[in-house]
């Protein structure tokens, strides 16, 4: 007996799954970079955890196993490090220089790393366009629960992060350990961005952060509103992403799609002012 052939709306299923997890996280997570004015920070921590996923195929582990996800994460929690040390009182050059960088630093290492593998300029592309379209239920579970015990540590923690992101000169002032808790907001935010991108590479990861909240941001400054507009339009644009990229590379499709919705909302809101 035959069995029978997968529908577009089966092959989308799980992958789209995985986008409404990873626009939830990202949506939230883009405010708060957007606010530091860090902008680069998820992309460079991207990198710097594709690096140590670099590592750790060069002595022969495969990327989507546990060896490799715990290699790129200590590669990550050293790069959050960097990031808190990096944000320092009264300097003249913006963190924003540090980050990239970081982030050219961590590029150039991967290439070198991955020069020494036989198919290392694969597995250089599969970390930058990511393969989410063969995403399995098992990585979907696994995010998911990582991604939940971000968020309760993130709403436990609510009032330092908050403080530290959007009225940073009076939290310095109240004797609030800026340091201390910028390390703790990068670790967790290293975290996701390990997780993500082993699932959806550097490239989407940085768009899932950054393009909904910046088109968000255009129309309104409510943190919840933000929020929920942020996520639904990424899932929105991230389904329609799969389901025209059903014989092509799906990553790239939703970045472009994401890509024309912030060039429409800026037209949009160019016009309205």
């Amino acid at each position: 007996m035959e069995s029978a052939a997968i529908t577009p709306i089966q092959y989308m299923l799980l992958p789209a799954l995985a986008c409404f997890i990873l626009a939830g996280i990202h949506a939230y997570l883009g405010i708060h970079v957007l606010e530091r004015k860090v902008i680069f920070v998820d992309l460079a921590l991207a990198q710097i955890s594709a690096l140590g996923y670099a590592a750790a195929f060069l002595y022969g582990y495969d990327p989507h196993t546990t060896p490799a996800y715990l290699c790129s994460l200590g590669f990550t929690v050293a790069g959050a490090a960097l990031f808190a040390l990096s944000r320092l009182k009264k300097s003249k050059q913006p963190q924003e220089a540090f980050i990239g960088v970081i982030f050219v630093v961590s590029s150039a290492a991967a290439i070198l790393v991955l020069d020494k593998s036989p198919h290392g300029a694969e597995h250089l592309k599969d970390l930058l366009e990511g393969s989410i379209v063969w995403v399995r239920a098992d990585e979907v579970a696994a995010i998911a629960m990582i991604y939940a015990a971000v968020g309760a540590i993130h709403f436990f923690f609510r009032k330092p992060f908050f403080a530290i992101t959007f009225t940073p000169d009076e939290a310095e002032r109240s004797g609030l350990r800026v340091r201390w808790w910028d390390f703790l907001f990068y670790v967790t935010f290293g975290v996701v961005v390990t997780s993500s991108v082993q699932l959806a590479g550097v490239l989407l990861v940085f768009t899932f952060l950054i393009v909904p909240s910046l088109i968000s941001s255009l129309f309104t400054n409510v943190f919840r509103t933000r929020l929920l507009f942020g996520w639904a339009l990424s899932v929105l644009l991230s389904v329609a992403g799969l389901w025209l990229s059903y014989d092509r590379p799906s990553g790239p499709m939703i970045i472009v799609l994401q890509g024309a919705a912030l060039l429409v909302a800026a037209v949009l809101r160019q016009k309205a002012a």
